[in-house]
């Protein structure tokens, strides 16, 4: 196990070091992405809990040495009321993505093998910009999740008729089998706890309950329950279940995973990118598919690191692992 660590600078000030330095990590955590917080998300996102009135000494001191900035309620650590003003429409944009994102994940539901459907990404967090498109989290059956796949993108394939194919992609797959995640870091733990679930809520109940982990990293985020209860299972599904049974589909999964494995090698190598200019790369097991563009996780735990060491003072150091990778 390989552990990537950074140093968190102790603060000596008046007030609560730990729940200074805890603050100083979510702000800087969520500027990666240029995204300011409300009081309420600072909380939400806290390693350490936070109440109220401590919080408030907190961010008081922190404006007053100007480490941070507050703007009609929204608090960086820049002092720049144009990233609230990108915030709010994002926001706004995130509002009506959301509703599409809830139809078609609930339509991704009926296909074979599929047993939950989650918005991930940006637009879990209720942020889209103007380049925005719907990120889902699917869970399938154990040992079926290459056939689900192969479908579902043979799906999306073609809705370029209607010039939608950049809506929306299925960047993260696992089947039963390896519901706990791999990398346990606070990239992951915040994309689980922010996790929307679409459809299948017992599966993501167990899924959850798998991943209790990430409760260290953020204990007052709860994850997130699903709103609607499941459509029936249309006739579809439960025919490409019944013909791809047995053996047959234990042939069919292995070769489409062999495949698209090759076929994902050839991109890397020549560097195809994706509709948003990064590197196309996608992670593949028999049992997950992971896409990773640019190596976004670990491009952002080091922009993490880079915030992190550049707001803290350097009177004392104290470690803190932010990414634990088998």
């Amino acid at each position: 196990m390989k552990h990537y660590s950074i140093y968190i600078k102790t603060i000596n000030s008046g007030v609560d070091n730990i729940a200074k330095n805890s603050v100083l990590k979510v702000l800087a955590y969520f500027d990666v992405f240029h995204y300011p917080l409300t009081k309420n998300e600072i909380t939400l996102f806290s390693e350490a809990e936070l109440i109220e009135a401590k919080l408030d000494d907190v961010l008081n001191e922190l404006q007053l040495q100007n480490i941070i900035f507050c703007y009609e309620g929204f608090y960086s650590l820049h002092n720049n009321p144009l990233l609230i003003h990108r915030r709010r429409q994002g926001n706004i944009r995130a509002t009506h993505l959301l509703q599409k994102a809830t139809r078609i994940g609930r339509f991704l539901f009926q296909f074979p093998f599929v047993r939950a459907v989650g918005v991930s990404g940006s637009l879990s967090k209720n942020f889209a910009d103007d380049k925005a498109d719907i990120d889902f989290f699917v869970i399938t059956k154990e040992s079926r999740l290459w056939i689900a796949r192969t479908l579902m993108h043979l799906y999306k394939k073609l809705t370029f008729i209607t010039g939608r194919q950049h809506l929306f992609c299925m960047n993260y797959y696992i089947d039963e089998k390896v519901l706990l995640l791999e990398h346990k870091n606070i990239f992951t733990a915040t994309e689980l706890k922010t996790l929307l679930p679409v459809s299948g809520e017992k599966t993501m109940s167990i899924f959850f309950a798998a991943n209790k982990w990430a409760d260290a990293w953020l204990p007052g985020c709860s994850s997130r329950l699903q709103e609607k209860k499941d459509s029936s299972t249309s006739w579809l599904k439960s025919f490409g279940e019944w013909l791809f049974a047995g053996n047959t589909g234990n042939r069919l999964d292995d070769y489409l995973l062999a495949a698209t494995s090759r076929r994902w090698k050839r991109k890397e190598q020549d560097e195809k990118k994706n509709s948003k200019g990064l590197v196309m790369g996608l992670i593949t097991d028999k049992h997950f598919a992971k896409s990773d563009p640019g190596n976004f996780q670990q491009k952002v735990l080091s922009l993490y690191q880079q915030k992190i060491n550049g707001i803290m003072p350097k009177e004392t150091t104290s470690p803190v692992i932010i990414s634990s990778l088998k």
